[in-house]
């Protein structure tokens, strides 16, 4: 009885120590993007990044982040299986923002101890008066 119980708690191990080694990961076809110049009367201008989970299990984005207020963020809210494609959105807002700009999108998964950083940037050239 005591071995069997040794095998079973060695292949529960085992097991464990592979899953553990399955993990997902997040690969961006670009992690960067500028607008270039543009209008503040613009209002709005968005982006997206597109990424594959390059790992070999499904990978799950727990929540997006922006560095500011006037940059919104969205992102494929179900699990993106292995080999399959996704993307996060970030919307800037221009109104009221002349100027150069940097913002982060900072991207939370389930692939342990990291957190992805996107950028966008720009310069907002102020409305007519």
């Amino acid at each position: 009885m005591k071995k069997l119980s040794l095998v079973v708690l060695l292949v529960v191990l085992l097991g464990g120590v592979a899953l553990a080694q399955e993990k997902p990961a997040m690969n961006f076809k670009k992690t960067e993007h500028n607008f270039g110049t543009i209008k503040e009367e613009i209002g709005n201008v968005s982006t997206q990044f597109e990424f594959t989970n390059t790992g070999k299990s499904p990978l799950v984005i727990q929540r997006v982040s922006a560095s500011c207020g006037c940059t919104t963020p969205s992102y494929t809210k179900e699990p993106i299986l292995p080999g399959k494609a996704g993307k996060i959105s970030a919307t800037y807002s221009t109104v009221r923002r002349p100027g150069t700009f940097n913002k982060t999108i900072r991207v939370y998964t389930n692939v342990p101890d990291t957190v992805y950083v996107l950028t966008i940037k720009g310069n907002v050239t102020p409305a007519k008066q």
